[in-house]
């Protein structure tokens, strides 16, 4: 018996049913089975040719949604119904990651809901707005009436699984050919739900023009739809609340945007009024400012004065929008004026220009190579780049300049080195006398660059023809290892010279002693002989918040009071959440916003992670490292990955929490074997990382001295890691 059933109903429009069907029958499925309630002969022979493992329900053309998702459900035999229409589209890897979230529930959850992204006639994959309710629910099943912001998710049945009981209980209500309807009619028939913050659905909208118009009359349906969704709610108050907001938003938009005529208008406006008050919740409150005023106006049925109120609008924002882009206008002619008088000075030789990560501040491996230039050319005067929020936060006596500014422009125009771990804007000009490192921050697991067109989700609209400019500008590129020199000239084709010199941020893994190790635990808090486990997850590029992969509470109760857990990462718990008197004792340590990471590293006894590239520089301590692979394959498919991690790995791999605890629990994480994977690990990924890579990199770059006159790599048999915590403390 299959676990989940995915029933694809709907005609062929616009031939997407082949894409739809192809990119389910390209990945083997096991406890899952698909229907398709094909509409008309095309979708019918369609499915025929290209799903021969599936259930084919062909239905007569013209058949409505609800008809369709009827009959596919009544063939299927799964626990759970994924009702896909037609028209939309599946992200790599979603049906199974339905079907291993659903396999967690037990029947007293009803409905399950997941992200989506858009894809138009003009753009793919555009992330939607909803991620953060998901994010804030979490993966425990609650009532509608705990969560009730999950209604201000996108009503689309594809973004929601549905158990199949309760779709026969209620399938009389969720038949409708209006499915915004049915989406919201199934949470608030629902005794509890659970969600997963993942993308797991592709609503495409299709081109207006191409499809049949509306009549000006149509738009009272959706009045009608939400006088029959809020009798639903009676009792309910935080339900009631939140849809009725739903409703007087929607009303209030199709009233502004849609063109309708006169005698439609008064009428939809007049309808709409009525439900306003009909159904206004007691004691509900209208917002503050203009959108105050708007509800007034509707629930007065004031028609004529709202008409006067949005034409008053516009013209104040035509006003302001017009002093606005004249100042911008003047802004960027002044800036660029100034810029292009800079760029006709000389370039200062003695003037070198840091940046990292977004301009966040001294870090990473420009902040490396700008402390080892300070001792080997002092003469060269160091300017970061910092954005103004954390401009504060600089060391004393940092030179910097904030983006935008006219020092700013004038210090990029003159510069000879620019050093950055991301890119310098695109407006920045290559002068042929300047020098551009890009220093990168991290070994790549994940597919990068050019690498991305294929992975639409962790491209997310990138510029691929930007990208390429501004890589055109490097001279150098640093590597850390010969994976890494392959990759980036794969994902980032140009004329650079690659410098297989190591991460200078990695040096002080060897330059590290006995008394930085105890000093790093020290100022984290660390008691004197207790095991510190870093944990450090990595961002998921198809979430559109951070989803908690641990039950940290547990774990720590699990790994006992000898344990601290270091965690970088932020999570969605309250001021009641089992963690918090973990946090008191010390047991869980919030290090999310810890800087610099080196130190981290230093102070703890093992590593857990799972696809972050923190993975390869703590591998330079010669420690235990875990991996926490919970969603691997999704990940794997979504992503995109340039090597098997689950094949080559630093140490133990766990793929549940219940594995992590046992591998942690029973000293499998620092075995023979986990050994022996982290020395074959280490001498793929740590190839030139032996505590001299700044040195190096700035004796080539900023001193002009040739290659073989540079400081060779040591080996890695001849390497001395800083000590671990336990032999700094013996």
């Amino acid at each position: 018996m299959p676990h989940l059933s995915v029933i694809v109903h709907g005609p062929n429009t616009q031939g997407h049913l082949t894409e739809l069907l192809a990119a389910l029958e390209t990945r083997p499925l096991p406890d899952i089975e698909v229907i398709v309630a094909a509409v008309g002969d095309w979708a019918r022979e369609t499915a025929e040719e290209h799903a021969p493992d599936t259930i084919v329900v062909p239905l007569p053309e013209g058949t409505g949604d609800g008809a369709a998702r009827a009959a596919g459900a009544a063939r299927a035999s799964g626990r759970w119904l994924h009702f896909v229409h037609a028209k939309d589209g599946l992200p790599a890897g979603a049906p199974r990651m339905v079907a291993e979230r659903t396999a967690e529930l037990d029947d007293t959850v009803d409905v399950l809901l997941f992200d989506h992204v858009t894809t138009t006639w003009r753009s793919a994959a555009a992330p939607s707005a909803g991620g953060r309710h998901l994010a804030a629910a979490g993966r425990a099943d609650r009532t509608l009436d705990d969560a009730a912001d999950l209604l201000r998710l996108a009503p689309l049945l594809g973004t929601r699984a549905l158990r199949a009981g309760f779709w026969r209980a209620h399938e009389d209500l969720l038949t409708t050919d209006d499915e915004p309807y049915a989406a919201h009619a199934a949470l608030l028939h629902a005794d509890r739900v659970a969600c997963l913050n993942q993308v797991a659905y592709d609503d495409r909208r299709l081109r207006p023009e191409s499809l049949p118009p509306l009549a000006p009359e149509d738009r009272y349906t959706l009045i009608d739809r939400y006088e029959s969704l809020l009798p639903l709610t009676r009792d309910r108050r935080a339900p009631r609340a939140v849809l009725y907001d739903l409703m007087v938003r929607d009303l209030l938009r199709t009233f502004a945007r849609e063109d309708l005529p006169d005698p439609v208008a008064r009428e939809f406006f007049r309808r709409a009024s009525l439900a306003a008050v009909r159904w206004r919740p007691e004691n509900h409150r209208r917002p503050a400012g203009l959108e105050g005023v708007r509800h007034s106006l509707l629930e007065d049925g004031a028609y004529t004065r709202y008409r006067a109120f949005q034409a008053a609008n516009r013209t104040r924002r035509a006003a302001r929008k017009a002093v606005r882009d004249r100042k911008r206008q003047l802004g960027t002619k002044l800036r660029d004026q100034q810029y292009r008088r800079a760029l006709s000075r000389p370039v200062d030789p003695e003037l070198a220009v840091f940046a990292a990560y977004w301009e966040r501040g001294v870090a990473c491996n420009p902040a490396a190579i700008a402390a080892r230039l300070a001792e080997l050319a002092p003469h060269i005067r160091r300017v970061w780049v910092v954005n103004r929020e954390n401009a504060a936060l600089l060391p004393p006596g940092t030179d910097h300049v904030i983006p935008g500014t006219r020092r700013y422009w004038e210090t990029l125009a003159t510069a000879k080195y620019l050093t950055n771990n991301v890119n310098f804007p695109n407006a920045v000009v290559k002068r042929p006398e300047a020098i551009h490192l890009q220093t990168h921050h991290g070994t790549p697991l994940k597919r990068m660059g050019l690498d991305q067109r294929d992975h639409p989700a962790a491209a997310k609209g990138l510029d691929f023809a930007a990208l390429l400019a501004r890589v055109d500008k490097w001279d150098y590129s640093v590597s850390a290892n010969s994976h890494s020199t392959r990759m980036w000239e794969r994902a980032y084709p140009a004329r650079y010279t690659s410098l297989d010199h190591g991460y200078p941020r990695n040096d002080v893994f060897y330059t590290s002693g006995a008394a930085e190790v105890r000093a790093a635990r020290a100022r984290l808090g660390i008691a004197p002989g207790a095991t510190a486990v870093l944990y450090a997850p990595t961002h998921r590029d198809y979430e559109a918040g951070f989803t908690p992969r641990l039950d940290l509470a547990a774990l720590a109760d699990r790994l006992g009071g000898d344990t601290v857990l270091l965690v970088r990462a932020h999570y969605f718990y309250g001021a009641a959440s089992p963690l918090t008197g973990l946090r008191r004792s010390g047991r869980i340590i919030d290090v999310s916003s810890y800087d610099p990471v080196e130190e981290l590293c230093l102070a703890a006894d093992a590593l857990v992670t799972d696809y972050s590239s923190i993975m390869f520089d703590y591998a330079n301590l010669d420690r235990p490292i875990v991996i926490h692979a919970d969603d691997w394959e999704t990940y794997r498919t979504t992503r995109g990955v340039y090597f098997d991690l689950m094949a080559d790995h630093p140490g133990q791999v766990a793929r549940t929490q219940e594995e992590l605890t046992e591998i942690l629990t029973s000293g499998a994480w620092r075995d023979e074997s986990a050994a022996k994977a982290r020395a074959a690990f280490r001498r793929r990924f740590c190839e030139y990382d032996d505590g001299r890579a700044a040195e190096r990199v700035v004796r080539r770059v900023f001193l002009g001295e040739p290659e073989e006159a540079l400081p060779p790599v040591i080996p890695l048999e001849r390497r001395t890691p800083a000590p671990t915590p336990e032999e700094a403390t013996a």
